[in-house]
């Protein structure tokens, strides 16, 4: 194990090699300066010390200068002053300054030996806890990255489980294919112009892409009638945005997305389903949803009707603003690029859930 590398300062030769036999004998390296200058110079050669023991009053640069100029520069290595009785308030303003302790003259061997060792432990100690503290720091910071990088697999997997959930429902329903990721990436497009927070965009977009999960609840003979539906069947029919609260509500991480898929039929001016829901009273992501919904259903072929340009959906919206759509959520979407509806479209075409 290396001795610890002391600096002696003082401007009397004698007090120097006595301090420094007295050091050498308890095995402790020892380095000499004849003055606060020489001992600056030292330190700045690069020479590393353990520990600085300075004389108080010295010539050109005195121990008070010294100190403040090595607590600046090394402020990890102690000061230790060496003084006489008659400076004892230097000594104490010294150790306010940043001095590790003070030596009174004359001192006996054991005197000088106790306040040195201190110093060491005391540094040694520091060093330690210096060490822990970055080593706890690059541990939390790796377990951080570990538990983001779990999150993000985590994450993928409930994507890849909705997107499963929403080709099920695809297979269902053959003539609305492709619908349940038009709308999601849609909702996202609306929701990222309106400047939402990630985290909340993620639960929105959960929510409109299994908007019609409960679908899977409603028999095939209402679900598929060509048709006009009675009132019963009507009813049954709508019944389709419960169900599918209910199948996702007890989900953890969709849990919020639930809310969306309960609401994604109400409308803005109260006269929707199943709860009547009014205004604001409506989930921000099922009044988003509501646009992107509309927009992908007039713009897609129907088996009762084809497809209509963008233009002419963004009229039927605007007409419906204020009643079936929050007019400030259509402002937002009539202010987006033409085309960036055909951009979706063409992603959506890879057959890929749309990304938050």
């Amino acid at each position: 194990m290396p001795l610890d590398r002391i600096l002696v300062v003082d401007d009397e030769d004698t007090i120097r090699e006595i301090i420094c036999s007295h050091l050498s004998s308890a095995h402790f390296q020892t380095r000499q300066a004849a003055s606060g200058l020489e001992a600056l110079s030292l330190l700045e050669s690069g020479e590393e010390f353990d520990l600085v023991l300075s004389d108080l009053m010295m010539a050109e640069m005195d121990g008070i200068a010294l100190l403040e100029r090595a607590k600046e520069k090394y402020p990890d290595v102690p000061v230790v002053m060496v003084t006489a009785v008659h400076d004892i308030q230097v000594a104490l303003q010294a150790i306010r300054n940043g001095a590790y302790d003070y030596l009174l003259k004359p001192f006996e061997r054991e005197q000088l030996l106790v306040p040195v060792r201190r110093a060491l432990e005391n540094r040694r100690l520091k060093r330690e806890n210096d060490a822990y503290r970055t080593n706890l720091e690059a541990l939390v910071a790796a377990r951080t990255q570990q538990w983001k990088a779990a999150l993000s697999e985590l994450d993928r997997s409930y994507d890849m489980t909705l997107e499963a959930l929403g080709d099920a429902l695809d297979l269902k329903d053959a003539e609305t294919e492709g619908h349940s990721r038009r709308v999601t990436a849609f909702t996202i497009a609306i929701a990222k112009k309106m400047g939402l927070p990630m985290d909340d965009i993620r639960v929105i977009a959960r929510g409109a892409f299994l908007h019609d999960i409960g679908k899977i609840a409603i028999p095939d003979n209402i679900l598929f009638k060509p048709a006009k539906l009675t009132s019963e069947e009507f009813d049954i029919m709508r019944e389709h945005a419960w169900y599918g609260y209910k199948i996702l509500r007890n989900i953890p991480v969709l849990r919020e997305a639930a809310e969306i898929v309960y609401a994604h039929q109400e409308r803005f001016d109260g006269t929707g389903y199943p709860r009547r829901l009014k205004g604001e009273e409506i989930p921000l992501g099922a009044r988003i949803f509501s646009i992107a919904d509309t927009f992908d259903a007039i713009t897609s072929n129907r088996p009762y009707r084809p497809k209509q340009s963008d233009e002419a959906a963004r009229k039927e919206i605007q007409l419906w603003s204020g009643r079936q759509f929050d007019p400030r959520i259509v402002e937002v979407f009539l202010s987006m690029p033409d085309n960036i509806w055909d951009d979706l479209r063409k992603d959506i075409d890879k057959k890929r859930f749309p990304h938050a």
